[in-house]
């Protein structure tokens, strides 16, 4: 698997980067893109076609799912379109998905732009597995406000990626990211005993997180552009003694056994 990141920066698009959005690459399978936060569609177009992607989204926040709406009209009126053989996308997400961004998507208030003719929709269902190609991509609930997915990817060898999605401190993310040789974490703000609870995680909980489930390395990612990089990193570090790292826009990892 080759993880490219398209944007990384945490509850807004940040001077630098886009915010969340990361391609997934590997062979026989087509590409992923999981979240679409404003700004990864005119990310993505540097690293892929974006007629060819499918799209996995962790839960409906604007700054995961916002630049939908614009690879919508890409896959419809870009003029390859009407020169090869069109092939529907998959979109994967919560519940209400369809409905949602098919609202966001809609020129008219109050009604639904049906994007069927373009992708089918699928909802996820809180630890099925759903088969890419090569990959295998293990949705699971997580504490955030809104119904929120982290996700379990591995390839056929068993190398295995984890993103948290956005959450708080839990035992399932723990459970989800047990034995993955990258975790993708979200580190939003550093460690005060007044943070909300069940929102979002520190660069310590990044931490706990990754040394409680044995991961093997650790990307930290979703850093606001008013949250302390160089914070956030030494918070993980004094949890986590494996390596850690905060990722940047346009970033590649090729994920492997740890």
């Amino acid at each position: 698997m080759r993880l490219t990141v398209l944007g990384c920066s945490g509850s807004v698009v940040g001077p630098d980067s886009p915010a969340s959005g990361y391609l997934l690459e590997a062979p026989g399978t087509p590409p992923l893109v999981i979240d679409f936060g404003g700004g990864v569609l005119g990310a993505l177009q540097r690293h892929a076609d974006p007629g060819s992607v499918s799209v996995l989204l962790s839960h409906l926040h604007a700054d995961h799912c916002l630049d939908l709406p614009g690879l919508f009209v890409w896959r419809r009126y870009h003029p390859s379109v009407a020169t090869r053989p069109f092939d529907k996308g998959a979109i994967y997400g919560p519940s209400d998905t369809w409905s949602r961004m098919g609202a966001a998507s809609s020129p008219y208030g109050g009604e639904i732009d049906d994007i069927t003719d373009i992708f089918d929709v699928h909802v996820w269902v809180d630890g099925e597995p759903v088969q890419f190609g090569e990959l295998s991509v293990q949705p699971r609930l997580v504490c955030h406000p809104t119904e929120s997915f982290g996700m379990r990817i591995s390839d056929a060898s068993g190398v295995t990626l984890v993103y948290s999605g956005d959450t708080g401190y839990c035992e399932s993310v723990i459970e989800l990211a047990r034995d993955a040789d990258v975790f993708l974490s979200e580190a939003s703000w550093t460690h005060e005993p007044n943070n909300p609870p069940n929102l979002h995680l520190s660069g310590t909980d990044a931490g706990r997180i990754a040394a409680a489930a044995g991961v093997g390395q650790l990307l930290l990612t979703h850093i606001p552009p008013w949250t302390s990089r160089e914070e956030v990193i030494r918070e993980a570090k004094a949890e986590f003694s494996g390596p850690v790292h905060a990722v940047t826009c346009d970033e590649k990892f090729d994920i492997r056994r740890s």
